[in-house]
């Protein structure tokens, strides 16, 4: 009788969870994500790996040592399957700061107040001040980015990074200039700090 009580309450705790895990996200970022997870699942037996792992950076031209394999591996507090993949991802992007903070560690770059930033000029900025950045972090970085004509759109990599990426439904009526202000390294170290807490896309 305990036996079977004890079984219905663990069920309810893993329905739940599963749930709260779901709820995180819309059905069109549950679909991106479950196509990097099968991208990352090279065996396809429903679970990420070191083995996995190893393979996927492998295919990429990198060497992961088994140091750095393992310190990703225990990010998880159990073997990750699709939902403790989800989750990882929910606490990367509830671990981010506030958006109004983000946009205004990038705004100290637009003097002008444009909503972007000059591409080079950022990528000067990061690998010139506070903490230094390698060319290869701020390559890592612009992956992906909102990134056209050579301007960083900050206000909408902002929105990416708490909210997941959407589908651009129209473009914006004007582009802005390029932020050429000086910054204080403090406001480049909040900025650096910011968007090294999201998930590679």
């Amino acid at each position: 009788m305990s036996s079977t009580r004890s079984k219905k309450k663990q069920r309810t705790r893993t329905q739940r969870y599963t749930s709260n895990v779901f709820a995180m996200f819309n059905q069109g970022q549950i679909q991106e994500f479950k196509e990097a997870f099968n991208m990352i699942d090279q065996n396809r037996d429903g679970y990420v790996d070191k083995d996995d792992l190893f393979e996927m950076y492998t295919s990429l031209g990198k060497n992961p040592t088994e140091e750095e394999l393992d310190v990703m591996i225990n990010m998880a507090p159990g073997p990750i399957n699709f939902t403790m993949f989800l989750t990882l991802f929910g606490e990367k992007l509830n671990g981010t700061d506030p958006e109004d903070v983000i946009k205004n560690a990038f705004a100290c770059f637009d003097e002008k107040n444009a909503g972007f930033i000059g591409e080079d000029y950022l990528k000067e900025c990061l690998m010139t001040m506070g903490d230094r950045w390698s060319e290869d972090m701020v390559d890592e970085l612009f992956h992906g980015a909102p990134i056209k004509d050579g301007r960083f759109d900050y206000q909408e990599f902002t929105r990416t990074l708490k909210h997941g990426a959407k589908e651009k439904d129209e473009e914006g009526d004007g582009q802005g200039q390029e932020g050429q202000g000086q910054c204080s390294s403090g406001g480049q170290d909040q900025a650096a700090a910011t968007t090294t807490a999201a998930p590679s896309e």
